[in-house]
């Protein structure tokens, strides 16, 4: 699936840590940031993850909302939000279909593992539409938060 600038999103409903239901489609007419990240309680995705919320306050001041999403369990990720004090919704996605129609998905991970999230951002527009994606292939860099703000401050 090709996932183009002013492409529309690819919908999802996916289990949030209260196993409600989130569906993108609730928040057309906002912002939505969407950052997945391979595997909750790894190193560099806690890094990554705890570096989000940092900014969380820029970014929902630019009125964004913001989903992290992995292809851990609600279960775990209820866990994974409490230990590290998230402010933001996390998101299962356990059948790996979002991370998938977004293109940023892992065949072949670390450690023999397979089928996990690549660290991955989109801004999403009001309209429902991609207006920026940073998918890193090296699951060690973490993504250009400078630039995340940036590009949503420009829809606002």
């Amino acid at each position: 699936m090709s996932n183009s600038i002013g492409e529309l999103a690819p919908s999802f409903v996916l289990k949030d840590t209260d196993l409600q239901d989130a569906n993108l489609e609730d928040y057309r007419g906002q912002n939505v940031v969407l950052v997945f990240f391979p595997l909750a309680f790894s190193g560099i995705c806690t890094d990554q993850m705890c570096t989000l919320n940092e900014n969380l306050q820029a970014l929902n001041s630019l009125e964004a909302k913001v989903f992290g999403i992995s292809v851990d369990s609600p279960f775990t990720l209820k866990k994974f939000k409490e230990v590290n004090q998230l402010e933001f919704p996390l998101l299962s996605d356990f059948n790996k279909t979002v991370c998938q129609a977004y293109d940023a998905f892992y065949e072949e991970f670390v450690l023999g593992l397979k089928g996990v999230a690549k660290r991955a951002v989109f801004v999403i527009d009001k309209e429902g539409k991609i207006q920026y994606q940073e998918i890193l292939e090296n699951a060690k860099n973490l993504p250009n938060f400078d630039a995340l703000e940036l590009e949503v401050s420009k829809l606002s």
